[in-house]
């Protein structure tokens, strides 16, 4: 009986230890690449007087619904207002946050929600802002100081 047991228990021993399965392998299957190109990001592009301005535009609901209306092209005629801004109607109400400020030379401001202003000297006032042009005074002056301006905006 001795004999007996050890063989039992050697063939259980034994039938653990065979080979043990592999697991199955995935495949891997690689989706299609999208060929198509990506639509680029457009921004928005102010031009006085034919001019390209280098402007960095506030994150704002303003600028954004001013975004929408340049889509087409917006084209703002403007006037010379005090000898230091040049104020244009936008022709349409934009969102608002005007806050009490004092404008400095380059700033864009939106004004009672459906004028555009365009600083080339200081003043306070409630404005929303909307960006600020990077030129030097001078150049802001020699540009904007005239009786009038053509103002486009569109987004390129």
């Amino acid at each position: 009986m001795r004999k007996t047991a050890i063989l039992l228990t050697a063939l259980f021993l034994f039938a653990g230890c065979g080979k043990a399965e592999e697991p199955a392998q995935e495949t891997v299957t690689e989706e299609p690449v999208n060929e198509e190109p990506q639509e680029e990001e457009k921004e928005m592009i102010l031009r006085i007087n034919g001019e390209v301005m280098d402007v960095t535009w506030e994150e704002n609901e303003s600028v954004n619904a001013l975004e929408e209306l340049a889509q087409g092209g917006l084209e703002i005629e403007t006037h010379m207002y005090g000898g230091w801004e040049q104020v244009g109607s936008i022709g349409k109400r934009l969102p608002a946050n005007d806050v009490n400020t004092t404008a400095q030379p380059g700033d864009i401001m939106l004004y009672s929600s459906d004028q555009i202003v365009i600083f080339y000297g200081n003043n306070s006032w409630a404005y929303t802002k909307l960006g600020h042009i990077s030129a030097a005074q001078e150049e802001l002056e020699t540009i904007l100081s005239a009786d009038t301006a053509s103002v486009e905006l569109s987004m390129e």
